[in-house]
This record gives C-alpha cells, sequence and structure tokens, in this order.
C-alpha cells in the first residue's frame, strides 16, 4: 500500500487482491467521516430525528394499509 498527499488530495494505492466490499466499506466510512467533521449534531438530535422519521413513515405505511 502506498499512501501519497498531492496537492489538495490524498492518493491510496493498493494491490488488487483486496475485496471490492471492503473497499467500497473503507469509502462510505471516509466518506461519512468527511461529511460529518463540520456537524454539530449531537448524539440525542440523531436519535430524536431518527425517531420523527419512524414515527412519520409508520404513518404513511399504516394509511396505505388501510386502503
Amino acid at each position: 500500500m502506498v499512501v501519497q498527499n498531492i496537492g489538495n488530495e490524498i492518493i491510496i494505492r493498493l494491490s488488487n487482491k483486496i475485496k471490492i466490499d471492503d473497499l467500497q466499506d473503507i469509502a462510505d466510512w471516509i466518506q461519512y467521516k468527511e461529511l460529518s467533521k463540520k456537524s454539530t449534531a449531537t448524539q440525542n438530535d440523531a436519535d430524536k430525528l431518527v425517531k420523527s422519521i419512524k414515527k412519520n413513515r409508520w404513518r404513511r405505511t399504516k394509511a396505505l394499509l388501510q386502503k
């Protein structure tokens, strides 16, 4: 593995023997870290958002099932 810092990019070179699914998981994690580094949201904020989404999703599903 080779890691290079070139300009405003970091280049990582890997053997082609690595599983592509594992590499995608790592890429997803890096993207999450990059997107969330400036966030001021707390775990409590995230929990409230998830609860609200689930509640609204259940309302829509319930309405569809009652038709």
